[in-house]
């Protein structure tokens, strides 16, 4: 039985009464949520700093949520998290550092890429850190270390798509051998991915999800943290739904990636692996997206669809054995002509 707490903002106030006088009395302003359903609220106590609540819908255990869990990991790699404060497990509440509200997508705003070439470079160097010392910190007492990006999770995700985006946004009628023909573009993609030697993974690495604070770029958003390829964080940064790189920038940040870490990969070889997995990626942003806005019923993700489709156009356009999908998804996508 799923048990029915309190609002959200009664909860805030037990919470802060908990806390004693010295948060009594503070201005609770909430703040912008993310795609789950968890609010958040940002606590200006009368004195000392700034926290956040994330309330969550339901009780909490704090020792094994999985957000706790990484950020230990993190913390110990170490790449900038913010820090964790505390929780009230039955009020299903978490206390974080305030970062601010800076994303990089935000400070991003309309200056040209080489104003920002530094915080990417920084943005890349996180990357590297996790996959490296990651490595060496592999324990069965980290969450990430036992979930991963296999066949069973990619394919479930270009599934979402056709479902999410194909069916219930596009409203697109496929006969069941077109279905049964996408999927088996889908199968070699998965397979391929699958097959690849994983590293530590934040899963979600865009510009959304990096805070600045102080000129320092904070990882958030990272309790679904898996193993998966070394492109994965890499193409969700640089084929970000949310931002603009152009490809003299991307190639760059490849590049700078690479020397980053060392060894004797070939660019080109490299970057054929980075845009299979921009691929998926952006056809997983895809579903989400028409998630988001069919079932949700949330339409603010819809003005990043055309960047998203134009990212799987150029990929799909680019090597030749995409042909058999491009030429199979695009009655139905028109902006992928």
């Amino acid at each position: 039985m799923t048990l029915t707490l309190p609002d959200a903002k009664d909860r805030v106030v037990d919470y802060l009464d908990a806390l004693g006088d010295a948060a009594r009395g503070a201005r609770v302003v909430p703040l912008t949520g993310d795609a789950s359903d968890r609010k958040y609220y940002r606590i200006l106590p009368k004195e000392g700093d700034p926290f956040v609540l994330a309330v969550h819908a339901s009780p909490i255990d704090g020792e094994a949520l999985p957000f706790v869990n990484v950020a230990r990991l993190l913390e110990a790699l170490p790449v900038p998290t913010p820090r964790v404060l505390g929780y009230d497990n039955a009020l299903g509440i978490l206390s974080l550092q305030d970062l601010g509200d800076v994303t990089l997508q935000a400070h991003l705003g309309t200056q040209p890429f080489p104003a920002h070439a530094a915080l990417y470079r920084q943005a890349v160097a996180h990357i590297v850190t996790m996959q490296t010392r990651g490595a060496v910190l592999t324990s069965p007492t980290y969450l990430p270390y036992g979930i991963a990006f296999d066949v069973d999770k990619l394919t479930w995700e270009l599934d979402f798509f056709l479902k999410h985006y194909l069916l219930a946004y596009r409203n697109a009628v496929l006969a069941p051998a077109t279905i049964e023909a996408v999927r088996a573009e889908f199968k070699v993609i998965v397979e391929e991915l699958a097959g690849e030697p994983r590293v530590l993974c934040h899963r979600d690495y865009h510009s959304r999800n990096l805070m600045l604070s102080q000129g320092q770029l904070y990882l958030i958003d990272f309790q679904d943290a898996r193993m998966g390829p070394d492109t994965y964080d890499l193409a969700s940064l640089l084929r970000d739904s949310y931002v603009d790189l152009n490809d003299i920038a991307i190639n760059e940040l490849i590049a700078y990636f690479l020397a980053l870490k060392g060894g004797t990969v070939a660019e080109a070889d490299f970057r054929a692996r980075f845009d299979l997995m921009a691929l998926q990626r952006n056809l997983k942003a895809m579903g989400t997206f028409g998630y988001q806005t069919t079932t949700r019923q949330n339409p603010v993700y819809i003005q990043y669809m055309p960047r998203t489709l134009r990212y799987v156009r150029d990929t799909l356009q680019r090597y030749p054995r995409f042909a058999r999908l491009h030429e199979l998804l695009v009655p139905f996508i028109d902006e992928l002509r």
